[in-house]
Order: structure tokens, then C-alpha cells, then sequence
């Protein structure tokens, strides 16, 4: 198996929403995000899919060297040797990838948050560097479109931690910052045991409310920056922005029942979203 199609497979394995969009960019844009995104999935799995901590935190310090091996011109995983060739055409640096493991480092090494400026900070990491990576890779002509790729990727992530409340807790993790927890009442217990007569109280439907409310307003911002010259460019991230916020949507109109089951649409309907937003242009 070549390298390239080693991350094809680790892409379209993943069932996520960002294929979808890779389907509409040119070969060579899309050989890019492809790789990018598998050396993504690499480096999240470390920590989902690893139970021994200490076995994760080895595994994250091999790619760390990895990144710096392959920036040195011999990568060894297929990732990697996938991705190098794409560097230089689309400005991505060893300091964008170092990024993203920090930001699953943390998660090895934290489970909860104490506001959302910390939050904030951890979304930087594993979704904004993301966004600018991918933006660059898109192509943009101006600084406000790495501006916009960072607020999108706060607002998708954001919407991650909505829909994810109850498989984090299933791990042991609660994402949603203490201080909003104490604001709307809502103990961690509640949470992890994800079961009546806490689960879904009124105090909880409030505060995934307001969190809500937050990443309705952080896709609105992130469209507000995004530069008029750059959005036909762009549209493979609007595609994903359109297929997010229709999940956060979708989760808001079933009253936040996130505890027991994780929303999702179907391919189909993501396929749908992607070619309509390609269409439109928005």
C-alpha cells in the first residue's frame, strides 16, 4: 500500500464530515488535506483508542519526533511520507503539527477546564491550527481568512463538545468549563453517570443551551471575517461549517439529549449538505 492511499483509506475510514468537503477540491489540494487530516486522526487516536496513559504519552512523543525526523527529510510513516511533499506548496510548518499534538497531550493530561478562556486555549490547539492549516491548503489571499479559520474552528469544535458530552463522560472527561457548570447548577456527577433523575434537568437543557448559543455566534463571526475574495476558496470549509452547524441544530431541536447517544447525519445527508453549499457558494 503506497503511502497516499494509506491516508485515503484512514480518511474515508473515519466516516467524518470533513471528506465530504475533500470530494470537491482539485488532486492536488485534496492529496494535501487528505494526508493532513490523516496525520490528524493519527494523533487523536493516541488518545481514544490508547487506555494506558503512560503508553499514550510514549506514542505522542514518537510523533513529535517524527515530525521533526520528516521536516528533516526522512519521514518513516505513511502519514508523514504523504504529507511532506505538500509542506512547502501550502505553508505548513512542524510548528502547526506540534500544535495538534500538544493539544492531544493535553488531553492526556487534563479532564476538566476551569473557564472557557482555558477551553478556549485547548480548542486553539486541536481545532483553530487545524482550520489554518486547511485554509492555507484551500487558498487564501489575506490575513482575515487565517482570522476566520480559527473562529470556524472554535465553532466546530465547540459543537464537538456538545454532541460528544456523553462518550467524553464514558472516558472520564468533561469538557464543559467548571465555572459554567457552577453558573447553571449542574454537578460532574450528574454528568458521568449520565442517567435520571439529574441527566436531562432543566438545569442541564440551560447550560448545553448556552453553549449552544456560544457556537451559533462563533460561526457567525468566523463568516463575518471571512474576506469576500477568498470564499470561493474557501468553500470546503463552509461545507464543513454547514454540516456542523446542522448537526448543532439537530441536537438543539432533540433538546440536547447528548447523555445516553451521540447525533449524527447520514452520509447522504452530509453529501447533500456539501454539494449544496458548492452550488451556492455559502
Amino acid at each position: 500500500m503506497t503511502p497516499e492511499q494509506y491516508v485515503q483509506d484512514k480518511a474515508a475510514a473515519s466516516g467524518s464530515s470533513f471528506y465530504y468537503a475533500f470530494l470537491f477540491l482539485p488532486p492536488p489540494k485534496r492529496s494535501a488535506i487528505t494526508a493532513f487530516y490523516a496525520f490528524c486522526r493519527e494523533v487523536d487516536d493516541v488518545v481514544d483508542e490508547v487506555s494506558d496513559p503512560t503508553i499514550a504519552a510514549t506514542k505522542l512523543a514518537w510523533w513529535r519526533k517524527e515530525v521533526g525526523t520528516s521536516f528533516a527529510g526522512q519521514p518513516s510513516h505513511p502519514a508523514m511520507k504523504a504529507l511532506m511533499p505538500h509542506v512547502g506548496d501550502y505553508r505548513i510548518t512542524a510548528a502547526h503539527l506540534n500544535a495538534v499534538i500538544d493539544g492531544c497531550q493535553t488531553d492526556l493530561e487534563q479532564t476538566r477546564f476551569l473557564d472557557f478562556p482555558a477551553l478556549e486555549r485547548y480548542c486553539h490547539l486541536v481545532a483553530g491550527v487545524v482550520g489554518e492549516v486547511a485554509a492555507n491548503i484551500f487558498g487564501r489571499t489575506s490575513d482575515s481568512t487565517v482570522q476566520y479559520a480559527h473562529r470556524l474552528g472554535l465553532a466546530m469544535q465547540l459543537t464537538n463538545i456538545i454532541r460528544d458530552v456523553g462518550d467524553d463522560a464514558r472516558r472520564g472527561r468533561i469538557y464543559l468549563p467548571v465555572s459554567e457548570l457552577q453558573r447553571f447548577d449542574v454537578k460532574a456527577h450528574e454528568i458521568l453517570e449520565r442517567k435520571p433523575p439529574f441527566g436531562y434537568s432543566e438545569r442541564f437543557t440551560a447550560l448545553m443551551a448556552f453553549q449552544a448559543q456560544r457556537a451559533h455566534r462563533c460561526y457567525d463571526e468566523a463568516l463575518a471575517l471571512l474576506p469576500e475574495s477568498d470564499r470561493p476558496a474557501q468553500k470546503p470549509g463552509l461545507m464543513m461549517a454547514n454540516i456542523y452547524r446542522t448537526l448543532l441544530r439537530e441536537i438543539e431541536a432533540d433538546r440536547f439529549q447528548v447523555l445516553h447517544q451521540r447525533t449524527s447525519l447520514t452520509p447522504l445527508r452530509k453529501l447533500w449538505i456539501a454539494m449544496r453549499t458548492n452550488w451556492r457558494g455559502r
